[in-house]
């Protein structure tokens, strides 16, 4: 896989588990929560689906990848990129890995941070966590500042 496909691929997983809008070939455009893709054929599944325009939720939509003709972020992603950057300056960058095909961070080996939270006990998981906690807090405050939500561009 080439260094444009693994990327084009992390930025796909990076939208899991967030809300997107996808736009048809038949010019629907449909909102709904991508909770999984099959990366040859592009196809996604979408949890409490919206059709724009209907008062209609599909509880799990599978929408063949050939009918997909735009899909969008209809929320602003966790920024796991700067997190890793944040832990690596205060722990060492040796000691941060991001995993962005996981959407986490693992430090040391044994703590997992994700948009979630931290994963893991001890005095090394309490001070990611604390990291984690000072880093959410500014980034509410930013998003409230300057408003959140990406929309389609």
């Amino acid at each position: 896989m080439s260094v444009a496909e693994r990327k084009f691929m992390a930025e796909l997983t990076s939208l899991l588990d967030t809300i997107v809008s996808v736009r048809t070939a038949d010019g629907r455009t449909i909102t709904g929560r991508l909770v999984g893709f099959h990366p040859a054929t592009l196809s996604i599944c979408l949890w409490e689906a919206r059709v724009e325009g209907t008062d209609t939720v599909i509880p799990k939509l599978f929408l063949n990848g050939a009918k997909v003709v735009e899909l969008w972020s209809a929320e602003k992603p966790f920024p796991l990129r700067s997190l890793r950057d944040r832990l690596a300056s205060a722990l060492g960058y040796e000691h941060v890995v991001l995993r962005e095909e996981e959407g986490a961070i693992i430090v040391a080996g044994r703590v997992k941070v994700s948009k979630e939270g931290v994963e893991g006990r001890g005095p090394l998981a309490e001070r990611v966590r604390k990291i984690y906690e000072e880093f959410v807090k500014e980034l509410r405050a930013k998003e409230a500042k300057g408003g959140s939500g990406s929309g389609r561009p």
